[in-house]
C-alpha cells in the first residue's frame, strides 16, 4: 500500500554523492516577477511624491474655520487664534452634522472661548462689552451698523454663552446642578432673539458636533499616556528584550530542561492568572455597579471601567481556564513527541552557536518592516489630505440652493445669495472634482496593496536568508570547516541577487489573499446593519475560507522558500518540491514540526506573561512599591498593552529564528532520510541525538 501511494506525491530524493548543501552555481529565477516588482516600487515611488505634492497635514492638525483658514498655523494671522468658535452652536443638532462632519453655522478662530453671557442687544448699548464682543465677530464690523444689519450680514453671533476650549474648539460649559443641566452655573440663557431658553437644548448641539473629534480626544489623551510613560514602556521592552535573549542562551546550552522549565512555568503564570481574576471576581462581590453585564455598560472610552465589573474578570477567568485545559490536554497526548522535539530544538541551538549572527537577523528585518510601514503611514496621511476645501451653501429656511457648492469669495453676488438672502457661503469638507481627486480611492487601494507586498517581501527575505544559512550547517559533513566563513551575509547575498523574483512571486500570492480579506473586512463593516441572513452567511464563509487561505499559503511559502535557498530553482518548482515532500512525510509533519512549533509558542507565552504581569503591577499601582514610582495615567491599560505586545513582538523576533532554524533542519532532515539509508557510503547526516530518538544509525560511522 505504501509503494503504490508514493509515487502519488512523487518520486523521493536519489542519492546524490556531489550535494554538499545549498547549490552555488545557480541562475536567477522568476525574472518577470521581478521586473514586475522593481516596477512597481518605481510607481509607488511616484505615487508617495503626487501624494507629498499635493497633502497638507495641517487639514489633520489645525480646525478650520469657515474660510478654510488652519487656526493656530504658524506663520499666519491667524497664529494666535488657535481655537475654533462656533456662532450658533445648536445648529450643529442637525442631522446633516453626522452625514457632512460640518455645523450649519459660522466658525472662526479666535484667541479664547467666551467666559460669560453676552446677546448682540445687549452689548450694543455698552462700549466695553461691544468690544469684548468684536473678539468674536468677522471683519468689517463697525459702529455705526445698526443691530438687523450686523445679524443679516452674519458678521456677529446673537450670542454668547460660557464655553471652554475642548480638542481646540469651543463648547459650551454645560454642568449640573439640583438635577438640571446648566450653562455657566445657569439654566436658562438668552438666545439674543428676547427668548429664554433651557440650557439643555445646547446638548444635541453639542453631542452631534463632538461625533468627529470624540476619537481625537481619545487620541489625545492615549498620546498623553505615551508621553508620561515612554521611558518605563521603553525599561519593559528591554526586559523583555533580556529575558528573550537569556532564553535563547539557555536553550543553546540547556535546551531539554529549558524546554521542561518553559512548559512548567506557562501552566505556572496561567493558573496565577485564573487565581488573581477569581480575587478580583470575589473582592467586587457586593460592591456598588459591580454586577452590571458588559451588554448594559456598552463600549466606554475608559476601558479601567470594565475592570470594576465583576463580568470582566469572570469572562478572563473563563479564558485563562480554557487556554490552561487545552494546554495540558496537548502536553498529556503529546508528551512522547516532545522528546524528538527537544532533539531537534538541541541541534536548532546547535546551528545557532554556529551561525551566532543570525540572533541579528530580525534587527535588520524589523529596520527594514519600519521604513515600509512609515513609508505607507506617511503617504496614507498625504493622500487623505490632498483633498481641496469645498464650500456649500447653508441656510435656516427652505431654499432651492441648500447644500450646493459655492466660492465664498463671490458668493454676495451669485443668484443663490439674492433668491435666499439668509444663505451662508461656508466651509463643509475636503474634496476635489480634477482627474487627481477622482482617482485618489484608487492611489490609496494601491498604497494600501504595495505596503502588503512591501512587507511580505521583507519577511521572505529573512526567511530565505536564514533558510539558506541554517541548511549550509545541516549539509556540512564537518562543522563548521565546511561552512561558509559567514554564512548569513553568503545566504542573504544569494537571496537577492538570484532570487529576488520569487521573493517577490510568493509575496505577490500572499498580498492579494491579504486586500481580499481585508475587502471582505470592509464589506462585513458596511453590512453590520444589514438585515439580510443569507448574504451574512456567505460573507463569513467567504472569510472563514480566505483566513485559512491565507494560513495554507504562509505555511508553503516559508517551505518553498527553504528549498529555493537549497536548490536555487523557481518558485512553483520549489513550492511544488517541499509540498510533495512534506506529503511524503505527512504524519512527521503532522506531529514533530507542529509539537515543535508549539514548545516554541509557549516560550513566547511564558515570556510575555511574566512581562505582562510585571507591567500590570506597576502601571495600575496595585503594588505599593510602586505607588510613587510609576506615572499618573489616564488609561494605564495604554503601557500595558504596548508592553505585552511590543513583548511579544520582540520574543517572536527572537523566536522566530529558532522557528526557522527548525523548519530549515526539519526539511533537510526528512530529504536526509530520502537521499541516505545509513551505510557507510550513504550515511545520515543527522546528529547522533535525532538519530537515537528516530532509531536510526550510521552501520559504519566515517572517519573524520
Amino acid at each position: 500500500m505504501e509503494l503504490e501511494e508514493k509515487p502519488k506525491y512523487g518520486e523521493p530524493r536519489k542519492y546524490d554523492p556531489t550535494f554538499k548543501g545549498p547549490i552555488q552555481n545557480r541562475g536567477c529565477t522568476d525574472i518577470v516577477c521581478c521586473i514586475l516588482f522593481i516596477l512597481a516600487i518605481l510607481a509607488y515611488v511616484a505615487v508617495g511624491i503626487l501624494a507629498w505634492s499635493q497633502g497638507d497635514p495641517r487639514k489633520v492638525i489645525y480646525p478650520t474655520d469657515s474660510r478654510g483658514q488652519f487656526c493656530g498655523q504658524a506663520g499666519t494671522p491667524l497664529e494666535n487664534k488657535r481655537v475654533l468658535f462656533y456662532f450658533n452652536i445648536m445648529k450643529c443638532a442637525s442631522p446633516m452634522v453626522l452625514l457632512e462632519f460640518q455645523c450649519p453655522t459660522t466658525q472662526m478662530c479666535v484667541e479664547k472661548c467666551p467666559d460669560r453671557f453676552m446677546t448682540l442687544v445687549k452689548a450694543y448699548t455698552n462700549k466695553q462689552d461691544f468690544d469684548y464682543y468684536k473678539n468674536f465677530c468677522k471683519e468689517g464690523l463697525t459702529k455705526a451698523m445698526s443691530i438687523p444689519e450686523i445679524l443679516k450680514s452674519g458678521l456677529c453671533p446673537a450670542m454668547l454663552t460660557p464655553s471652554r476650549p475642548f480638542t481646540r474648539r469651543c463648547f459650551p460649559a454645560l454642568g449640573l446642578k439640583g438635577g438640571k443641566i446648566t450653562v455657566g452655573n445657569n439654566s436658562q440663557f438668552d438666545d439674543g432673539t428676547g427668548n429664554m431658553r433651557d440650557a439643555k437644548d445646547l446638548v444635541d448641539g453639542v453631542k452631534n458636533a463632538t461625533v468627529v473629534i470624540e476619537a481625537r480626544q481619545v487620541v489625545m489623551k492615549i498620546f498623553e499616556d505615551y508621553t508620561q510613560s515612554w521611558y518605563w514602556i521603553l525599561i519593559g521592552l528591554v526586559i523583555a528584550m533580556l529575558t528573550s535573549l537569556l532564553f535563547i542562551v539557555l536553550l543553546r546550552f540547556l535546551a531539554g530542561i529549558m524546554v521542561w522549565v518553559m512548559i512548567v512555568m506557562v501552566i505556572l503564570v496561567i493558573g496565577y492568572g485564573i487565581f488573581h481574576c477569581y480575587m478580583e471576581y470575589a473582592d467586587l462581590k457586593g460592591e456598588a455597579g459591580a454586577n452590571v453585564t458588559l451588554q448594559d455598560l456598552g463600549f466606554q472610552t475608559d476601558f479601567s471601567v470594565y475592570l470594576q465589573i465583576r463580568q470582566t474578570w469572570l469572562a478572563f477567568m473563563i479564558i485563562l481556564a480554557i487556554v490552561e485545559v487545552v494546554i495540558i490536554l496537548l502536553l498529556i497526548f503529546l508528551r512522547k513527541r516532545i522528546l524528538i522535539a527537544i532533539a531537534l530544538i538541541k541541534e536548532a541551538s546547535r546551528a545557532i552557536g554556529h551561525v551566532m549572527s543570525s540572533l541579528f537577523y530580525p534587527l535588520f528585518t524589523f529596520v527594514l518592516l519600519a521604513m515600509v510601514i512609515a513609508y505607507w503611514a506617511v503617504t496614507a496621511v498625504f493622500l487623505s489630505t490632498s483633498n481641496e476645501p469645498i464650500y456649500k451653501v447653508f441656510n435656516d429656511t427652505e431654499c432651492a440652493h441648500s447644500r450646493m457648492t459655492c466660492d465664498p469669495a463671490n458668493f454676495t453676488r451669485t443668484p443663490a445669495k439674492a433668491e435666499c438672502p439668509d444663505s451662508e457661503c461656508l466651509f463643509a469638507f475636503y474634496g476635489g472634482e480634477t482627474v487627481y481627486h477622482k482617482y485618489l480611492i484608487g492611489l490609496q487601494f494601491y498604497n494600501v496593496f504595495l505596503f502588503f507586498w512591501c512587507a511580505n517581501f521583507v519577511t521572505a527575505l529573512g526567511q530565505m536568508t536564514l533558510a539558506g544559512a541554517f541548511a549550509s550547517y545541516y549539509w556540512a559533513f564537518v562543522k563548521p570547516d565546511d561552512m561558509p566563513a559567514f554564512p548569513i551575509f553568503s545566504s542573504l547575498g544569494r537571496s537577492l541577487r538570484y532570487h529576488t523574483g520569487s521573493l517577490a512571486f510568493g509575496s505577490l500570492i500572499l498580498s492579494i489573499i491579504q486586500i481580499i480579506r481585508v475587502l471582505l473586512e470592509y464589506l462585513d463593516h458596511k453590512l453590520k446593519g444589514a438585515q439580510n441572513k443569507f448574504a451574512k452567511f456567505v460573507l463569513c464563509c467567504l472569510k472563514c475560507c480566505f483566513w485559512c487561505l491565507e494560513k495554507f499559503i504562509k505555511f508553503l511559502n516559508r517551505n518553498a522558500y527553504i528549498m529555493v535557498a537549497i536548490y536555487g530553482k523557481n518558485f512553483c518548482t520549489s513550492a511544488r518540491d517541499a509540498f510533495l515532500l512534506l506529503m511524503r512525510n505527512m504524519i512527521r509533519v503532522a506531529v514533530l514540526d507542529k509539537v515543535t512549533d508549539f514548545l516554541l509558542f509557549l516560550g513566547k507565552l511564558l515570556i510575555v506573561g511574566l512581562v505582562g504581569i510585571f507591567a500590570f503591577f506597576f502601571f495600575s499601582g496595585r503594588v505599593k512599591a510602586f505607588e510613587d514610582t510609576a506615572p499618573n495615567l489616564h488609561y494605564y491599560w495604554v503601557p500595558i498593552l504596548t508592553v505585552v505586545v511590543g513583548s511579544y513582538l520582540i520574543a517572536h523576533g527572537f523566536f522566530s529564528v529558532y522557528a526557522m532554524c527548525v523548519d530549515t533542519l526539519f526539511l533537510c532532515f526528512l530529504e536526509d532520510l530520502e537521499r541516505n539509508d545509513g551505510s557507510a557510503e550513504r550515511p545520515y547526516l543527522m546528529p547522533e541525538s535525532l538519530r537515537k530518538v528516530l532509531n536510526k544509525k550510521n552501520k559504519t560511522q566515517p572517519a573524520e
